[in-house]
């Protein structure tokens, strides 16, 4: 086992609350496994994704960004989602800019109904950053 593997990995999810949430949260109801590193912000709406909140996550250590909301073309506030997905490619190009993979934030879309989806996409963001080890922001001191 790599060091790499011994550092637990923190990533937030920000999930809208009418679809990725409920999608959470029906994948606990039918007891689906999927790894416990994401831990999920409820937002009103992705549309309310702030990149400086974002910005913060990371510098304070998280090393990865998960953002889950509606289906495009079904957010309930209209074109919050959409919104949201250009935050995300705008907090890429952030993260390149500065040195951090972009592949450290993801957006993924999801109904309420779609359990099974939420899982795959916890599982496949908490590979990815696995991949990528810790975010050398990290505060944390190594001794």
């Amino acid at each position: 086992m790599s060091a790499a593997d011994q550092v637990p990995l923190q990533i937030v999810a920000y999930c809208c609350h009418y679809c990725a949430y409920a999608a959470a949260d029906l994948a606990g109801v039918l007891r689906l496994r999927y790894p416990g590193e994401p831990k999920i912000v409820e937002l009103p709406c992705t549309g309310r994704l702030d990149v400086l909140e974002v910005l913060h996550a990371f510098e304070h250590g998280a090393d990865g960004v998960m953002v889950a909301g509606c289906l495009e073309g079904d957010c309930h506030f209209q074109v919050g989602n959409l919104n949201a997905r250009r935050r995300v490619a705008m907090v890429k190009d952030l993260l390149n800019q500065i040195g951090l993979e972009p592949e450290r934030i993801e957006m993924f879309n999801m109904s309420s109904a779609m359990a099974s989806q939420f899982a795959a996409a916890a599982e496949e963001m908490t590979a990815r950053v696995r991949t990528l080890g810790p975010n050398p922001l990290r505060e944390e001191s190594v001794s």
